[in-house]
């Protein structure tokens, strides 16, 4: 009887410590949503990683965690803290994604390039704002967004723009800005829950200017693209100079 007592009582401490390692996560991630809303980042709940698919059930998702639960999403995102609060308590192993254009642009760029010009960056004093690293190779610039103008004409135009539907179109240097989103941290890419995004640089800092940033950011890609001859055709290694 003694013995099955301590195991009993084993089992109940043990319980109690996962209960509390999930109640400090689910705080954690809480924090950092929130973090992120108090920058004024517009957010959305997106879907997550569940087994080898997404929890989203379609047959074969071509981007498993990785996109939003709506397809309102634009309208639905939101910087409110209590509206977040509500989606991530009952969307426990969510993702979320933050919509870009409406109050920052992300720059996104293959993370060893994005690291070459963070160093670059801060070396020459230049204001950093936040910075987002993604365990698949990915690093993400928060700037201030070029907005959406009532006039059209206003709106000037990139060739490095990218919409969610466009991601493969651009494996260097990506700009996420109207109509498109990014991931957020602590936003998961496997079931798992070892591999996902995190800030490299706080998201309460001030938004950076993107053109303070383009010329690093640029030539960092370059030459990230010049060592990687067989990811990129020859006219896009082209219009990638190195200086």
């Amino acid at each position: 009887m003694e013995r099955e007592g301590r195991f009993s009582q084993w089992l109940r401490r043990r319980s109690r410590s996962a209960d509390d390692t999930a109640a400090e996560a689910a705080r954690a991630r809480e924090d950092l949503l929130l973090a992120s809303a108090a920058a004024g980042f517009p957010l959305a709940p997106a879907a997550c990683p569940e087994g080898y698919g997404c929890s989203c059930e379609r047959i074969g998702c071509p981007t498993p965690g990785r996109h939003p639960v709506s397809f309102a999403w634009q309208t639905q995102a939101s910087s409110d803290p209590e509206q977040i609060l509500r989606w991530a308590r009952s969307r426990p192993l969510a993702n979320f994604i933050t919509a870009t254009g409406l109050t920052h642009d992300v720059l996104d760029v293959p993370l060893s390039a994005g690291e070459s010009a963070l160093e670059r960056l801060e070396r020459e004093g230049v204001e950093v704002g936040p910075v987002a690293a993604t365990s698949d190779g990915r690093m993400h610039f928060y700037t201030t967004t070029r907005g959406t103008p009532d006039d059209e004409d206003e709106w000037w135009p990139c060739e490095l723009d990218c919409h969610p539907e466009t991601m493969d179109e651009h494996p260097g240097m990506r700009w996420h800005c109207r109509g498109s989103y990014v991931l957020l941290p602590p936003s998961r890419l496997e079931a798992d829950g070892g591999a996902g995004l995190s800030w490299v640089r706080a998201p309460e800092r001030e938004l950076p200017d993107p053109l303070t940033l383009l010329e690093a950011l640029t030539d960092a890609c370059a030459v990230y693209v010049a060592a990687q001859p067989d990811e990129f055709p020859e006219y896009e290694r082209a219009s990638w100079p190195v200086r």
